[in-house]
């Protein structure tokens, strides 16, 4: 009995503990928090940075509602912060990809892939980061609204919602800033490339102003522009008689979009570690 009892716990696979894909995850993002902890100037501008956007802009157009055709039934304010909210977001991921070039001059990369580290765990660590931060954005921004006199209808729900819509396009700007940074492995050229695309998303969109009086053009490349996507979500998220299926379906369209810049990041990874 005691050799059969021998002999089948040497047949069993022995498991061995170790780091996982959820654990590395955790780990990478602590790592990058401890560094935004160790710069408070960093953290102080984030913070500071959506209160004066909120007010400057609300500030600057607040009288655009009184122009025929603006018509959103709400003050420029109420109107204005979920674009704000998804402008930080944008412009937040949209510079994802220096970590990843930090990492490569220091080479921090390179000791990373020759480490046990698991390869999307370093991939992910960047888009909850950034994710960490642009809620934390948001957080601020709303607070500052209501201090200010905005009123939200959509409630705590219509608050959860739009922070979805915030992952989900910093998800989106993130993977793609990480795949530049990594195809590029050039800090100017990712900031060229990230203020070509940024600004031009942001003004052919109603973050600002409502398309509905901007010309045609503009209206119909707007529809096809995933910050534009994001800031209905978050409109519609915050309303009172939101329109679900411009929600959902926007929402749809954002968790698509990422999932492919996902990939597209993934790739780029990829590349970079045979180039490497």
């Amino acid at each position: 009995m005691t050799t059969i009892a021998t002999t089948t716990s040497a047949a069993r696979p022995v498991r061995r503990g170790g780091p996982t894909f959820l654990s590395h995850t955790l780990l990478l993002t602590g790592r990058q928090v401890r560094a935004a902890l160790r710069m408070p100037a960093f953290l102080v501008m984030n913070i500071v940075q959506p209160v004066i956007w909120l007010l400057l802009f609300g500030q600057l157009f607040k009288s655009v509602i009184e122009i025929p055709g603006f018509g959103v039934g709400q003050s420029y304010l109420e109107y204005l912060t979920p674009g704000v909210v998804m402008m930080l977001a944008l412009f937040g991921s949209a510079w994802s990809g220096t970590v990843y070039i930090q990492d490569m001059d220091r080479g921090v990369m390179d000791r990373f892939l020759t480490s046990p580290a698991n390869r999307g765990a370093m991939i992910v660590s960047t888009l909850v980061y950034q994710s960490l931060l642009a809620v934390l954005q948001s957080l601020v921004v709303l607070g500052i609204a209501f201090w200010a006199g905005a009123r939200f209808e959509g409630g705590v729900a219509g608050i959860l919602l739009l922070l979805l819509g915030v992952v989900l396009l910093t998800a989106v700007f993130s993977s793609l800033s990480n795949a530049v940074a990594l195809l590029a492995r050039d800090q100017t050229a990712l900031i060229g490339i990230s203020q070509l695309i940024t600004l031009p998303l942001m003004f052919l969109s109603s973050a600002i102003m409502n398309t509905s009086l901007s010309p045609e053009w503009v209206r119909n490349v707007a529809a096809y522009n995933p910050f534009e996507w994001a800031v209905i979500v978050g409109r519609e998220a915050l309303s009172a008689t939101p329109d679900t299926g411009a929600l959902w379906g926007h929402v749809a369209l954002l968790a698509a979009l990422a999932a492919v810049m996902a990939t597209l990041a993934t790739l780029a990874f990829r590349a970079y570690q045979r180039q490497a």
